[in-house]
Parts: C-alpha cells; structure tokens; sequence
C-alpha cells in the first residue's frame, strides 16, 4: 500500500490519504486526477481496471483502492 500511497501523493499532496475517506465525495481527487490514477496503478500494480469498478465507493480511500487493486490481482 505504501506504492499506493505515494502515487496518491504524486497527483494530490496536500491529502493525509491514511484519513480521508472521501477522496471523490469531497472532491479530493476530480475527473482527471482519477484518470491519472487509473493509469498509474495499472501500470505500477500489473493489473486493468474495468470501467464498471470506476465508482466511487472504489475511489474514495487509500484503502478502498488498495482493496480494489488486491481484487484485480486476485483474478
């Protein structure tokens, strides 16, 4: 997750991601950034995000998004 982390980090530093629990809800991160991020965890984690798992209950916490990236992994 640190991997995780310090990609959050890159797009949106000003963010304490071990808190935030609203990443896309209290519009911490916008459309942009989450294609960015998108982009970046696949190619650093090795997996594909399918477009129907980019919702925010996906997206809203490091955790969420280290528990999607696990899921991906997995299959």
């Amino acid at each position: 997750m640190d991997k995780l982390i310090e990609i959050l980090e890159g797009l949106q530093p000003e963010v304490d991601y071990e808190k935030v629990d609203n990443l896309i809800d209290g519009r911490y991160l916008d459309s942009l950034t989450i294609l960015s991020l998108v982009s970046e965890i696949e190619d650093e984690f090795d997996v594909e995000i399918p477009t129907v798992e980019i919702i925010p209950e996906n997206f809203n916490s490091a955790k969420k998004i280290w528990s999607l990236i696990e899921k991906l992994q997995e299959d």
